[in-house]
């Protein structure tokens, strides 16, 4: 019998170089996974590298993920084992003016973080998902997504976008043994979020680390029954 908890096989983790996805790096390799980090920037493979230490789990792999790297991550993800789960967190955020004042390339770099890193990565990884018998796909929204606010409309519609990536994704391959599902935070709390928001009341954000445990959760054999959801990790925000 499996442990309860434990994440088998290999999880391809993108944006695992951010402050949430250290986290989430970090907890799938104690739940027993090997893990597969793409990376851009060598200040961020350096991070995870410094702050997870060297070891034979964790697998850095230079991939971008908008050029077509989303299959040198699959294909490194393949050569460290079965891959069964993926964990999309690659994404970014702006806000500006509103519709008619914000320039058409704010709404195309958004979509193009938070939707098509998702959709590349997926796509990717899904042949050797279903060659496997199946496993876990996780994308992270955003409350914004619930409850836009004036000025970030194209944060709002990209990670609405990722939700209706994630529905699909439970019609398309959950006869396939594929699960899918999306974690739906609110303000995470990170370096970045609280230098941009000095004057917010830091302990209603969530932790990386308590969001990390949830996507835990749902790359185990615990979730089995989970798909096509959208969980709330909003912490007191």
């Amino acid at each position: 019998m499996t442990p309860a908890g434990q994440v088998d096989g290999v999880a391809l983790v993108t944006g695992g170089t951010g402050g949430l996805g250290r986290a989430v790096v970090a907890e799938l390799l104690g739940a027993g996974a090997q893990v597969v980090v793409p990376w851009v920037a060598e200040r961020e493979r350096d991070a995870v590298s410094s702050e997870l230490g060297q070891r034979d789990e964790l697998h850095l792999v230079e991939a971008n993920l908008l050029e077509g790297g989303a299959l040198d991550a699959v294909a490194a993800a393949a050569e460290a084992g079965e891959l069964h789960s993926v964990v999309n967190l690659v994404g970014g955020f702006a806000a500006g003016g509103r519709i008619h004042e914000e320039p058409p390339e704010t709404l195309e770099k958004m979509l193009a973080l938070n939707l098509t890193t998702a959709v590349n990565t997926s796509r990717a990884a899904l042949p050797s998902m279903i060659d496997a018998g199946g496993g876990s796909i996780v994308c992270v929204g955003t409350k914004v997504a619930y409850e836009p606010f004036s000025g970030g409309a194209a944060y709002a519609i990209s990670k609405a976008a990722v939700l209706a990536l994630v529905r699909s994704l439970h019609a398309e391959y959950r006869d396939d043994g594929v699960r899918a599902n999306a974690i739906v935070p609110s303000v995470i709390d990170t370096p970045a979020n609280r230098s941009s928001m000095p004057d917010a009341d830091f302990d209603k954000w969530v932790e990386p680390a308590e969001i990390a445990k949830v996507v835990r959760f749902l790359c185990s054999a615990d979730s089995s029954a989970i798909s096509g959801d959208e969980i709330g990790v909003y912490g007191r925000s």
